[in-house]
């Protein structure tokens, strides 16, 4: 089968010889016995123990941070397997990793990496999300640092600035440039009450990798000569991001959408009740 046609979203409905057999629908679901991983589950499970009991999921490179909507505590802490499956199967930026990681390379020889790994990391609950910075990188230069959780407003942060960004570009200097490999690309890092800075992640330059508040044209253009650290700066600066996003279908209220036909039916079902009481009324 070719890469494309594994790509595509195959929809039968769509094809003109397309039939639905007796017994389809909810009779054939009931049959069909649901997808079981017991090998998996007990891995994770034992995974999740040794971590602790709570973890942080993700793929090779993304994580399902487009998911927190629909987890029951609103971030993407999990405890079992069952909500790891669920942010999974639920993300954008996970399915991004399963079939289009590589779109953005100029010389991709496939769409994705041939194995993918499940990274279990362990929660940590006193993590300050004010602390946590993405740093850009550019032909071996640091050019550009922003807060990383771009949704709120930490007048600590208005404080501290030109500290953070003295302690980020030393470790920058000492720990990261000669040491990693590629010439362009971001990385995250957590700052210590302290003042330590500790290595969270690394991302790919461009692509899926968000460049919260800067755009990736800004950064092409900065040299380096002088690293800046961009923060919101006041309420009014703050941004939306991923955290506070749902899917387009929640929000879409066109004619034909899901809501439109949600509210139509909504319309009917008044109308008859009304009509059905004011006859009992009459009578």
């Amino acid at each position: 089968m070719k890469e494309e046609d594994i790509n595509r979203v195959h929809k039968p409905e769509e094809e003109e010889d397309f039939v639905v057999s007796e017994g389809s629908g909810d009779e054939a679901d009931e049959s069909a016995p649901p997808p079981s991983f017991p090998e998996l589950e007990t891995d994770v499970k034992t995974s999740i123990e040794s971590l602790g009991g709570a973890v942080f999921p993700k793929l090779n490179w993304s994580s399902p941070k487009d998911t927190a909507w629909i987890s029951s505590t609103g971030s993407l802490r999990c405890t079992n397997f069952s909500e790891i499956a669920l942010l999974l199967r639920s993300s954008d930026s996970v399915v991004h990793d399963l079939f289009h990681a590589y779109d953005s390379c100029t010389d991709k020889t496939a769409s994705r990496p041939s194995r993918f790994y499940l990274a279990l990391r362990k929660w940590y609950p006193s993590l300050h999300p004010e602390m946590e910075f993405r740093c850009f990188v550019h032909d071996k230069a640091l050019v550009g640092v922003c807060q990383r959780e771009v949704t709120n407003f930490y007048p600590v942060l208005v404080e501290k600035k030109s500290e953070l960004k003295e302690v980020i570009k030393q470790l920058f200097v000492e720990k990261i440039k000669e040491e990693f490999e590629s010439e362009s690309y971001a990385f995250d890092v957590y700052v210590t009450k302290d003042g330590r800075v500790k290595v969270l992640d690394f991302n790919p330059w461009g692509a899926s990798t968000l460049p919260l508040l800067y755009t990736w044209e800004e950064l092409e253009e900065l040299s380096g000569d002088e690293v800046e650290l961009r923060i919101v700066e006041s309420r009014c600066g703050i941004r939306p991001g991923l955290k506070t996003a749902v899917p387009y279908d929640y929000l879409d209220t066109s004619e034909g959408s899901g809501w439109d036909q949600f509210l139509r039916n909504v319309d009917v079902e008044l109308q008859r009740q009304t009509q059905s009481s004011m006859s009992k009324a009459g009578g």
